[in-house]
């Protein structure tokens, strides 16, 4: 049995699963918008492995949002990831962030477009099917009349996350599904971290870095 611990911290939503061949057996998670990881990870961390009475020797990979997101909580969780996996000489799997905030709705038709806040009027976005598969790769989009309009075009768009109201607010269109209330969560992880594990597909724990999209920019009150 593959059992892989995941984290997720590309948002506000501080996030840690515990997956035994992809199967959520312990979950533990809190979204406040003071970005509490550096002080809650670790905990959180801890509260999965007792409820799912496993200990570190026991895991066989560690999973992490790879991003885009939050500098800050993606350096946090990938540290942590990396720190575990190299204490335990166990494998590093990233999960791309859209990918698993796309998991949490189900359509039968249309597409699934999971939206981040970014900036101003700019979203990290990507475009999925009904299915999963990646028709788009992940870009930044600033919102106007005409996002996604290509989609829009051809049937049903649920746009999923932080970013989904102020799209909404600026795109008229009757294909238009908003999921606003939903941020990333390690439960998503699970499956997608077990299918990876399977296909080994492994990343480099000495020089993975998270997915940031844009460089960080660090700017003096004021300016």
């Amino acid at each position: 049995m593959a059992k892989i611990l995941n984290l997720e911290t590309a948002t506000t939503n501080c996030s840690v699963s515990l997956a035994v061949d992809g199967e959520i057996v312990a979950l533990k998670e809190e979204n406040t918008p003071n970005y509490s990881h550096s002080e809650q990870l670790h905990l959180f961390i801890g509260a999965v492995l007792k409820e799912a009475s496993l200990s570190f020797p026991d895991l066989d990979a560690i999973a992490v949002s790879k991003g885009p997101g939050s500098y800050t909580g993606l350096r946090i969780g990938v540290s942590a990831a990396k720190g575990l996996c190299y204490a335990q000489d166990i494998p590093l799997i990233a999960v791309p962030t859209l990918l698993s905030l796309a998991h949490q709705v189900q359509i039968e038709d249309g597409f699934l477009i999971p939206v981040l806040d970014a900036r101003r009027m700019e979203v990290y976005a990507a475009v999925f099917d009904p299915r999963y598969n990646e028709l788009r790769s992940t870009w930044a989009e600033i919102i106007s009349e005409a996002s996604f309009s290509d989609y829009l075009e051809r049937g049903p768009v649920h746009l999923i996350g932080s970013g989904a109201a102020k799209s909404g607010e600026v795109i008229q269109n009757t294909n238009l599904v908003l999921h606003t209330d939903v941020f990333p969560s390690a439960r998503e992880m699970g499956r997608i971290s077990f299918e990876a594990y399977e296909n080994r597909a492994f990343e480099d724990v000495a020089y993975f870095e998270p997915y940031y999209l844009k460089d960080f920019i660090l700017t003096g009150k004021g300016k």
